[in-house]
Parts: structure tokens; C-alpha cells; sequence
């Protein structure tokens, strides 16, 4: 064997040697991409299973935004009511508190005149009526300006005089009652009993049932 031969020889063993390193170098990393390749797949799977359930997450905020939103107007709305609804009670409350400071006084002087003119009793308060949505403590204490002086307890008046007060008082009463009334034939209006003629339609008036004459 010469030495030309020998060199080739050596060579070629030389060049498999390195063949087989790389040969066993490209196997590895031909392992390697596969098994990145697949894991990359799973995890891109997993990726988009993660994905939809953030789009699911996503939605379901949207709905609880929307509700909160709603409740937050249904709150707003509420308090703009209640607002209004206080300052109504308080204005009726206030206008209430005014009318009783005329009332009170008043009041006073009625039953003070009912006492020494009438000798009739006082006149129930507001929360002693039946029914009365009032409460004794629902108006202040009156001040000392709107309570009646304590006069001394006059001698009651004479029974004679008693008696014409009295009959005034029922005399004014029966004054305030409305007068008879009848309906008018013609144009079935109401007028006054003893009225001839309808003020109305002009129409005499007829009595329904007239007095029969007398016999001679």
C-alpha cells in the first residue's frame, strides 16, 4: 500500500468520524425542534382555550358594567326623590307650623268668648279630635305672647241675658243653614220654595201639590 493510499484512507476515516458527530448532532437537534414544535402546539391550544375564557371574563364584566351602571342611575334617581319628598314635608310642615300660630291664638279667644258669653265648654284641640293625624307634641309650646291671660272667673251672666246669647248663637246657626228649595217644572233647576216665577227660564211656578180652595 503506498503512501498516497494511506493518506486517502486516513482522510475518509477522518471525514466519517465527522459525519457521525454531526450526523448524531443533527439527530439531537432534530429531536429538539420536534418536541419544541409540539410543546409550542400545546401551549398555542392552551393559548387560545385562554383566550376565549378571557373573551367569556370579558363579557361577563361588560354585563356587571351595565348593571352597575343601571343601579348607579336607579341610586341617582332615588336620591333626586327623596330630595323633592323632603322638601315638600318641609315646606307643608313649615306652612302648617304658620297656620297653627293663627290658629292658636284664635282659638283662645273663641273658647275664652264661649266661656264667659255662652258658658259653653272649650272646643277639642286638634290632636283631641277623632281621627286627627295631629299628636299633642307635633307643634312647639305656645309663647307667652299667643297664651290667653288667665282672667279672673266672671259672675255668669244673668239667665235672662244667657238666654238671648244663646238664642243669637242658634239664630246665627239657622242663618248659615241654606234656605228650602224646589226643582222648577219647566227647567228642573233648583230655586227657592216660595219662589212664583223660575228666575231662570222665566216660567211661573206651580207648587206640586196646591192648596185646594176653600169651600164657602
Amino acid at each position: 500500500m503506498t503512501a498516497e493510499n494511506e493518506r486517502e484512507i486516513y482522510h475518509k476515516l477522518e471525514a466519517m468520524k465527522e459525519i457521525r458527530n454531526k450526523t448524531i448532532t443533527l439527530e439531537r437537534l432534530k429531536r429538539s425542534i420536534l418536541n419544541e414544535v409540539r410543546s409550542g402546539d400545546q401551549e398555542g391550544r392552551c393559548l387560545a382555550q385562554y383566550k376565549r375564557e378571557m373573551e367569556l371574563l370579558q363579557q361577563e364584566k361588560m354585563s356587571h358594567v351595565e348593571e352597575l351602571r343601571q343601579i348607579h342611575a336607579d341610586i341617582n334617581a332615588m336620591e333626586t326623590v327623596i330630595k323633592q319628598t323632603e322638601e315638600s314635608m318641609g315646606r307643608k310642615l313649615s306652612t302648617a307650623s304658620r297656620l297653627h300660630e293663627d290658629y292658636r291664638p284664635l282659638k283662645a279667644e273663641v273658647d275664652l268668648l264661649r266661656r264667659q258669653c255662652l258658658g259653653l265648654d272649650r272646643l277639642p284641640d286638634l290632636h283631641e279630635e277623632e281621627g286627627s293625624p295631629i299628636t299633642p307634641d307635633r307643634f312647639p309650646a305656645a309663647p307667652r305672647a299667643f297664651l290667653a291671660p288667665a282672667p279672673r272667673k266672671p259672675p255668669p251672666p244673668p239667665p235672662a241675658f244667657r238666654s238671648a246669647l244663646q238664642q243669637d248663637f242658634l239664630t246665627v246657626q239657622l242663618r248659615q243653614q241654606p234656605p228650602p228649595m224646589k226643582s222648577c217644572l219647566s227647567c228642573h233647576q233648583q230655586i227657592h220654595r216660595n219662589a212664583p216665577i223660575c228666575p231662570l227660564c222665566k216660567a211661573k211656578s206651580r207648587s206640586r201639590n196646591p192648596k185646594k180652595p176653600k169651600k164657602k
